[in-house]
C-alpha cells in the first residue's frame, strides 16, 4: 500500500545549509515534493522514510488520525554543518501548505535577473533558484541613507537599479557604486562595524541578503566565496592606492589618532609640499611645507615658530593636508631647521608640564 498524503514542516533551523524555518515537504504515495526551488538532501530523505514508519500499523496500513510527530534530522551524524527539527502529520491541513504559482513565477523572474550579475555568474539554475529564497527587495529614494558608518552590518546589498555614493569622515565622498555592484560585505565577513556611510544619489532598487543567510550562502556556494575573495583583494589594493594618493595630494584625520608632532614628522620625512589646515578648539591654524621644510605657521594671533609651538600642544581637533599653496606661501622662506624647531617645541612642552606638576 502506498503511503498516504503526509506533510513535513521545518519547525527549527540551526544553521542548515539547505533548508530553513517553515519549509514544507509534501509526501504523496511514493513521491516527495520538496520546498520550492530547494535541492535534495539524501540524509533528510532517509530520515523522512524512518519517520513515516511511526504511523504505520502492523497490517501495513497507516493511522489516519496520527497526531503530530517531531524529529531531528541526522545531519550532525554525517558531519553536516547544521541541523533541522521537523514536524509532520497525515493529511494536508497545515494552513500554510499551498502551492504558490505566483511565487514560482517570481522566482523564475529573479533567476533571469540574477544571472546577469557578475556576483552570481558561477551559479547554475538550481543554485539560483535556491538563492532566490534568500533575496529581498528594497526601494530607496534619492538622498536616503542605506547604512551608516559605525553601525553593525546586517545585510549584503546588490544594486539592481540606480547609484549610491560611499561617504567617509565628514561626509567626504570616497566613490560611487552602480548597477551590479555590491556593498555591506566587509562588515559581514569581518564582524566589525560598517566602515563607511552609503547613500543613494538617485532612486535606487536594491537586492539584499540578511547577514545570517549570507553566511549560509558562502558556505554553500564556492563560486561566491571566490567572488568575494577577489572583491576583497581588489578593494584592499584600491584602499592602499588611495592612501598613497591621499598622502601625496591630500589627507584628513583627527589629532587624537595622529598627534601634530607625528603628522609634521611624516611630512618632513616624505619631503612633502602643501598645507595642513587645522580646526581646533581655540580657532583655525595652518602650517605649510615646501620639500618637507616648514615655511609657514599661523594660529590665532601667532605666526611662524611661535604658532608652530602652540599647535604642537594641541591634542584634539581635525586636520586636512592638501598639496596646494598660495602665492605668498610659495614665496615664503624656511622658518628654520625643522628638526631643531620640533625638538624646541617638545622641550617647551616638557618645561610647561614640569612647571604644572610643581
Amino acid at each position: 500500500m502506498n503511503v498516504p498524503e503526509m506533510v513535513f514542516k521545518v519547525i527549527e533551523d540551526n544553521q542548515c545549509p539547505l533548508y530553513q524555518l517553515n519549509d514544507i515537504f509534501n509526501l504523496s504515495g511514493r513521491s516527495l515534493k520538496l520546498p520550492l526551488a530547494k535541492p535534495t538532501c539524501m540524509v533528510l530523505m532517509d530520515d523522512i522514510k524512518e519517520a513515516v514508519k511511526v504511523c504505520e500499523k502492523p497490517d501495513g496500513t497507516y493511522e489516519l488520525n496520527c497526531p503530530l510527530y517531531r524529529f531531528n534530522c541526522s545531519g550532525p551524524k554525517t558531519a553536516c554543518s547544521g541541523v533541522i527539527r521537523m514536524e509532520y502529520k497525515i493529511g494536508t491541513d497545515f494552513t500554510d501548505v499551498v502551492y504558490d504559482k505566483e511565487k514560482e513565477e517570481r522566482i523564475r523572474s529573479i533567476i533571469n535577473i540574477l544571472s546577469r550579475f557578475q556576483i552570481f555568474r558561477g551559479l547554475d539554475e538550481l543554485q539560483l533558484k535556491s538563492l532566490g529564497n534568500f533575496l529581498k527587495f528594497k526601494e530607496v529614494n534619492k538622498g536616503e541613507v542605506i547604512i551608516n558608518k559605525g553601525e553593525p552590518g546586517i545585510n549584503l546589498y546588490i544594486i539592481a537599479i540606480g547609484k549610491v555614493e560611499i561617504l567617509g569622515e565628514d561626509a567626504i565622498r570616497i566613490t560611487y557604486l552602480e548597477k551590479g555592484e555590491v556593498f555591506g560585505e566587509m562588515s559581514l565577513i569581518s564582524g566589525e562595524a560598517v566602515g563607511a556611510t552609503v547613500r543613494a544619489v538617485e532612486p535606487t532598487r536594491l537586492l539584499y541578503i540578511k547577514g545570517k543567510d549570507f553566511t549560509k550562502i558562502l558556505n554553500q556556494y564556492p563560486s561566491m566565496q571566490m567572488y568575494f575573495a577577489r572583491l576583497l583583494a581588489k578593494r584592499l589594493a584600491e584602499a592602499n592606492k588611495a592612501r598613497s594618493r591621499d598622502f601625496a595630494y591630500g589627507m584628513s584625520g583627527k589629532l587624537s589618532d595622529i598627534p601634530p608632532a607625528e603628522l609634521f614628522q611624516a611630512l618632513n620625512v616624505n619631503q612633502k609640499t602643501g598645507a595642513v589646515d587645522f580646526i581646533l578648539n581655540k580657532g583655525n591654524a595652518r602650517v605649510c611645507f615646501k620639500g618637507g621644510e616648514m615655511v609657514w605657521a599661523s594660529y590665532k594671533e601667532a605666526k611662524g615658530a611661535e604658532a608652530f609651538f602652540l599647535i604642537l600642544k594641541e591634542k584634539s581637533g581635525r586636520f586636512r593636508f592638501t598639496s596646494e599653496l598660495s602665492e605668498e606661501e610659495e614665496r615664503a622662506e624656511t622658518l628654520g631647521d625643522f628638526i631643531w624647531l620640533l625638538m624646541e617645541g617638545v622641550r617647551k612642552m616638557d618645561e610647561e608640564n614640569s612647571a604644572g606638576n610643581d
